[in-house]
């Protein structure tokens, strides 16, 4: 259930009207990196988590509602920079006064170039935030489909990656504008994309054993081979020297894999070298592991009649502490905002 409150979560304002940094800021409103993908990312994450891993579920759904609190923030602010020119390109009776507020021809041609880029934005929707990025391409799940695996230590990790591009796209913004007030809106959300990836990480590291991602682990022979295959300088580093940093197992560096591939019949005859697993362990591990992400899944969803809210306290406890599958205290809350 969600309950909107019409209040932002972070007071955005701006100084001036800027049509060409709205254009700009459409990236993070309809743009593969920006908040409708992330709210829909996390939002579609958290049903595969629900049973397993009731307590990621609520973490998925806390931070997918705060990045619709952001889409909003930035819908406002793209508003609010097209203040005055919106409104006016509704006067469909006469030529807009937008024309005649600019400074000189250059400024009215940049106008014009904004129209030209995203037409939609000028032309289409007249200033109305539109569901694309900055090039005015539509918005498409297929932005996120691939986020969600139904695995959460790989979910969890597309997530990390997906605050470092957003953090990476505010970053780059933030230098297309002199606002005082954009730049300030601009660092909040920069800083949650910050927040939001130490929490993530947090979460994933609660998740044991999480390496590899999913069930089934590694062959042991290819497990910790470096293949150098381009030619010229050749680099090495903890990359293809030393100990691998998950499993532990120390890097085997061909220096020629043409030659390496040839001589073992095409990697048929080569065998594991610098760990200390073994194939059968791995089928052992493997067969441990299917057993107990199935019953994980399996023993969290009670037979019978399926009801979701079925677990939920009753709202009249709302505030007592209640405990969650994984024994940690929480506060039973109200309906996200």
């Amino acid at each position: 259930m969600f309950y909107h409150v019409k209040e932002l979560q972070f007071n955005a304002r701006v100084s001036r009207p800027d049509p060409a940094f709205a254009t700009l800021l459409l990236e993070q409103f309809g743009g593969a990196n920006g908040e409708l993908a992330a709210a829909l990312r996390y939002f579609g994450q958290a049903f595969g988590a629900r049973q397993p891993f009731p307590d990621k579920y609520d973490l998925l759904m806390d931070i997918a509602t705060e990045e619709f609190s952001h889409l909003e923030i930035v819908g406002a602010t793209i508003q609010m920079l097209l203040q005055g020119i919106n409104g006016d390109l509704k006067n469909a009776a006469d030529n807009s006064e937008i024309m005649k507020l600019l400074n000189g021809k250059a400024a009215k041609e940049e106008v014009i170039h904004q129209g030209m880029t995203a037409p939609q934005f000028l032309i289409g929707s007249a200033g109305t935030p539109a569901y694309t990025n900055s090039q005015g391409v539509p918005w498409t799940a297929a932005y996120i489909n691939g986020d969600c695996q139904g695995d959460l230590s790989s979910d969890l990790r597309s997530d990390i990656a997906a605050e470092t591009r957003a953090k990476m796209t505010y970053e780059y913004l933030l230098q297309f504008t002199d606002d005082p007030h954009v730049k300030e809106t601009l660092n909040f959300l920069m800083t949650r994309e910050v927040a939001h990836y130490q929490m993530f990480e947090a979460a994933l590291s609660t998740i044991q054993p999480n390496f590899p991602p999913g069930v089934l682990q590694a062959d042991p022979r290819f497990s910790n081979v470096y293949f150098n295959m381009s030619s010229g300088n050749d680099y090495t580093g903890p990359w293809n020297e030393g100990k691998t940093t998950q499993l532990g197992e120390t890097l085997q560096y061909i220096d020629d894999p043409i030659d390496y591939v040839m001589k073992t019949q095409g990697l048929l005859q080569h065998e594991a070298s610098g760990t200390d697993r073994t194939q059968e362990a791995v089928k052992k591990v493997d067969a441990q592991l299917s057993k107990i992400k199935s019953m994980e899944v399996s023993g969290a969803s009670p037979a019978g009649v399926q009801s979701w809210n079925a677990d939920h306290p009753n709202p009249d406890n709302a505030g007592k502490d209640t405990r969650s599958t994984n024994g940690s205290k929480r506060k039973t809350k109200p309906a996200h905002k």
